[in-house]
């Protein structure tokens, strides 16, 4: 027996083990100290009353024989997909058919699993700074990892470079870590190289949601041609704050070949292989998400995420700092001023003023002098957490 020696090339996961160590000896050494975390990724306002009313009658459900549902299909339930359907209609203008989508436990889960599909001699192509599973969930497999730099000059958003050959292609838009989002002219190029290099999009929508001007795609299947080269991942975590619940979807077009072979099927054959499906709870509450009142209640919960960013965007405006994000994406990406590395930054920040974030390096080597703030905490602590760092930057 012989065990997968590829998880040994895992670089440790230290980044936010780190983060919360150094908060909690400093937090020993001041306990009297007010620490404002601007850092974590995570969702801080309840689900939607539509969605908790569709979850509360789905348990309801379960309760009476007439309406109990056991095993369900694992692709997702008709009335979820037709939600999601009607969903990219109308913001995208982008048509789906109902065995195009795939229902999930969340995003996260089926970036690494549609793996399965493809072949471990497949070389992968990932931006720096990025998301880490990316990198890890293919390293875990034994591919090749190649990197094209996402950097200051390119605002973040870098373009295909054609000596660079790859099979396989992540895209997050609006980035996590950067928040930096493509235009359609930026995709179209992205989607152009993978149509004439035979590659595949692996295109992470997780926070699509936040996107507001019109000129701006929401999913890449607004590109002439994606449905040709691209899956798209997206997610209710941060659309609906499913982050606790867990409910995702994935868009695998029927038009999607390789080889002669029709990815859609391979899918669907992996995930009534090796996945159960979503629960019926779950699924009613997604669906309630993008009905007419759940879409009215969740862009309240966006608005006031996309208000504590602008809140922290404005105080770098005024002290001239770049940063990437803020605007269309929950996170901003900011320079670390006076040429700090990041977690002399982080040090500086928590140390001076109490407040956290994230450091750049931690999402790749591209991350260095960079640093993350989230607008996903709660109104008061951040306007007091940016008062504190308009006073200490000078």
């Amino acid at each position: 027996m012989k065990v997968n020696k590829n998880y040994l090339k895992l670089e440790e996961s230290y980044l936010f083990s780190t983060v919360n160590r150094k908060v909690r000896e400093y937090q020993a050494k001041h306990p009297d100290k007010d620490i404002i975390r601007l850092g974590i990724g995570d969702v801080t306002i309840p689900i939607c009353q539509a969605a908790i009313d569709a979850m509360h009658e789905a348990v309801d459900d379960q309760s009476r024989k007439e309406t109990f549902h056991g095993y369900g299909p694992e692709q997702g339930y008709d009335f979820l997909k037709e939600s999601i359907q009607k969903y990219y209609k109308k913001n995208c203008d982008v048509e789906l058919e109902l065995n195009e989508i795939f229902i999930s436990d969340g995003a996260k889960s089926d970036v690494g699993n549609i793996l399965d599909l493809f072949d471990k001699d497949n070389t992968v192509l990932v931006p720096d700074p990025v998301y880490p599973v990316y990198v890890d969930t293919n390293t875990m497999d034994g591919r090749k990892i190649v990197y094209i730099d996402a950097n200051e000059e390119n605002k973040f958003l870098p373009e295909p470079d054609e000596n660079i050959k790859a099979d396989i292609i992540y895209i997050c838009s609006p980035n996590n870590p950067t928040g930096a989002v493509y235009d359609r002219a930026g995709l179209k190029k992205w989607v152009d190289y993978a149509l004439k290099n035979d590659a595949i999009i692996l295109y992470d929508a997780a926070y699509e949601c936040f996107i507001s001007d019109k000129n701006l795609p929401r999913s890449i299947f607004e590109i002439e041609g994606a449905k040709k080269c691209a899956i798209e991942f997206c997610s209710y975590s941060k659309t609906a704050g499913f982050t606790g619940t867990r409910c995702g979807y994935t868009i695998v077009p029927n038009t999607l070949e390789y080889e002669g072979i029709k990815l859609n099927k391979l899918w669907l054959r992996r995930q009534t292989t090796k996945f159960n499906g979503c629960s019926y709870i779950v699924q009613k509450g997604a669906a309630a998400v993008f009905s007419d009142e759940g879409l009215k209640q969740i862009e309240k919960n966006i608005e006031y995420y996309k208000g504590n960013a602008k809140i922290i965007a404005d105080v770098l405006d005024e002290k001239g700092i770049f940063y990437t994000g803020g605007k269309h994406s929950p996170y901003i990406w900011l320079k670390c001023p006076n040429s700090m590395g990041s977690w002399e930054f982080f040090d500086y920040l928590l140390n001076e003023i109490q407040v956290v974030g994230t450091p750049g390096e931690g999402f790749g080597k591209n991350g260095q002098g960079f640093f993350r703030l989230t607008s996903f905490g709660n109104r008061e602590k951040t306007i007091e957490a940016m008062e504190r760092f308009r006073k200490l930057i000078k």
